[in-house]
């Protein structure tokens, strides 16, 4: 399965429809890129900087995982902390994100890359095309859909001894 690293804060500007002074901007993204991996089989590594104090710092939306980064960190240092933690796997991760800083660093670790604009224009493409909505609805989840689908359902709930 592909993998994904986003800048939510970077790539919100660039698609048609989203702004960043619209106070829902994140979940309308987090909406997109979910539909978005269900067609394409991708899973994501969302980060956006500037979580209010009190929300979670982790969450999930189908095979979109959210880091919600403290305002004492940004988003560009905790995507590149996350690949640095990745090791060697960072070779099977594409970051998506416009700053040349992230773009330079995550290629010093040897992570693919891609500026938020392309990206963009792959999401709209995808999205927007009716046969790749329609072949998708007729193939049966892959194993990570079906893994992911068993642990949302048979993990432990936490008020269960």
């Amino acid at each position: 399965m592909k993998r994904l690293v986003i800048d939510g804060h970077n790539l919100i500007p660039k698609i048609p429809g989203l702004r960043l002074d619209d106070p829902d901007d994140e979940m309308k993204l987090i909406e997109k890129l979910s539909q978005y991996c269900r067609l394409t089989r991708t899973q994501v590594e969302l980060f956006f900087d500037g979580a209010p104090a009190g929300s979670p710092l982790q969450s999930k939306s189908g095979l979109v995982h959210i880091h919600h980064i403290r305002k004492s960190l940004t988003a560009d240092d905790a995507i590149l902390q996350f690949l640095q933690r990745q090791g060697n796997e960072a070779r099977n991760l594409l970051v998506v994100s416009s700053d040349h800083r992230v773009i330079a660093e995550a290629k010093a670790l040897h992570a693919g890359s891609i500026l938020s604009e392309e990206f963009s224009r792959r999401l709209i493409e995808t999205l927007s095309n009716p046969s790749m909505s329609d072949s998708q609805r007729e193939l049966p989840p892959s194993v990570e859909e079906v893994e992911e689908m068993l642990k949302l359902m048979t993990g432990k709930r936490k008020d269960t001894p």
